[in-house]
């Protein structure tokens, strides 16, 4: 869970270990000054956020961009989830997953978050908002803008040409 919620907050596997690795630091240390009023996941939610702010803005500071999740390193057989689907199904769904981590990227901190914990972590409106020290209405305009922004990315993209789904299918028909 920590992992996959450093992860996409901060859209890179580069030191991901040592990202990890100060969460649970720090939730060790923070254990004898926990009240116990919410759930330990919402407190260690809390600190994988705190973490990923940190290295926003440790990023900033050195001006480097941001990258995409997807692993350039892995072999195909590491991406494909669903063997019986072919090449073509995968290309284009990865270009997507691609196409959307993009944007993803390109959010607020705390829409990213926000978005992140509901949608990929499943939080509730109210885990998200302890997690993260804002009002239930805040949590659900940042969710509501989040959302509004990526999908209003993707279409600008599919408007560009970036992403066309069965482009490939259509060129291939045309020949």
């Amino acid at each position: 869970m920590v992992f996959r919620t450093l992860l996409r907050l901060t859209g890179s596997r580069e030191h991901l270990d040592d990202l990890a690795q100060d969460v649970f630091l720090r939730l060790y240390r923070a254990l004898p000054s926990f009240r116990g009023e919410a759930l330990v996941t919402t407190y260690l939610y809390r600190i994988a956020v705190n973490v990923a702010q940190d290295e926003w803005k440790r990023r900033r500071r050195e001006e480097q961009s941001l990258v995409s999740i997807s692993d350039e390193t892995s072999g195909w057989e590491d991406r494909l989830q669903h063997p019986g689907r072919n090449a073509e199904e995968l290309l284009e769904e990865s270009e997507f997953q691609e196409l959307v981590e993009g944007q993803l990227q390109r959010l607020s901190q705390v829409e990213r978050a926000v978005l992140v914990l509901y949608h990929q972590e499943e939080r509730t409106y109210e885990q998200i908002a302890l997690a993260l020290g804002l009002p239930i209405g805040t949590v659900r305009t940042h969710l509501h803008r989040g959302r509004k922004k990526l999908r209003e990315g993707i279409g600008s993209a599919r408007v560009e040409g970036r992403f066309t789904p069965g482009r490939r299918a259509e060129c291939e028909t045309n020949a």
